[in-house]
C-alpha cells in the first residue's frame, strides 16, 4: 500500500490533482502495482478525503490561487488547543504507533509544525492503516499524505526529515 501511496505523492502536484478513484486505479494497475495494494491505497485515500474535507482550502482553488502560509498551517487545528494541554494516547494508539511514531509526532509538535488537527487526522489515518506497529518509514509517509491532501507545503527540514534516509545520515 505505501509504495502506492509514494507513487500518488510523487506523481500528482496535490489531492486535488490526483484523479478520480477508477482512473487512478486504472492508472496504478497499468504501473505494475498489485490488486490488493491498490485496493488497500485506494480505500485508505477515500478516507483520507473525508478526514480532511473540512481541513482544505477551496476545492476551487486552482494552481494560481497562493498556497497557505506558515501562519495558516499553524492556524489549522479542529478545535484550538491550549498551549497546556496535552495529547493522551490511548493504548490502541501507542500500540499501533509503536514508540517510534509517538516520538516522531512529538519531534514535529515540539518543531512546532505539526498544528493539533493536523496530529489527530494523521493518527486517524495512521490507525486506519492495516499494519500494527507502524513502522517509522510508514508513518512518515502518512504525514506527507496529509500535508499532499490539503495542499499545505511542508517546510524544506520537514520534507528533508520525512524524505531522508536516516541511515545514510552522519553526526557532527
Amino acid at each position: 500500500m505505501y509504495d502506492v501511496l509514494v507513487f500518488v505523492y510523487e506523481n500528482y502536484w496535490h489531492g486535488g490533482a490526483c484523479p478520480e478513484t477508477e482512473q487512478l486505479s486504472v492508472k496504478l494497475s497499468s504501473k505494475g502495482f498489485e490488486a490488493s495494494d491498490i485496493a488497500d491505497a485506494l480505500n485508505w485515500l477515500d478516507g483520507l478525503r473525508i478526514a480532511t474535507a473540512g481541513l482544505q482550502g477551496d476545492s476551487t482553488d486552482t494552481e494560481d490561487t497562493p498556497r497557505p502560509s506558515e501562519s495558516a498551517l499553524r492556524a489549522w487545528t479542529l478545535q484550538p488547543q491550549s498551549p497546556h494541554a496535552m495529547r493522551v494516547y490511548s493504548f490502541e494508539e501507542q500500540e499501533h504507533l509503536g514508540a517510534e511514531g509517538l516520538g516522531f509526532l512529538r519531534f514535529l509538535e515540539d518543531s512546532q509544525v505539526l498544528p493539533s488537527g493536523m496530529r489527530e487526522v494523521i493518527i486517524e489515518r495512521a490507525m486506519a492503516a492495516p499494519e500494527a506497529p507502524l513502522s517509522l518509514e510508514e508513518l512518515k509517509i502518512i504525514v506527507l499524505m496529509i500535508y499532499w491532501s490539503t495542499g499545505i507545503e511542508p517546510d524544506a527540514l520537514v520534507l528533508d526529515e520525512l524524505c531522508d534516509d536516516p541511515e545514510g545520515r552522519i553526526a557532527h
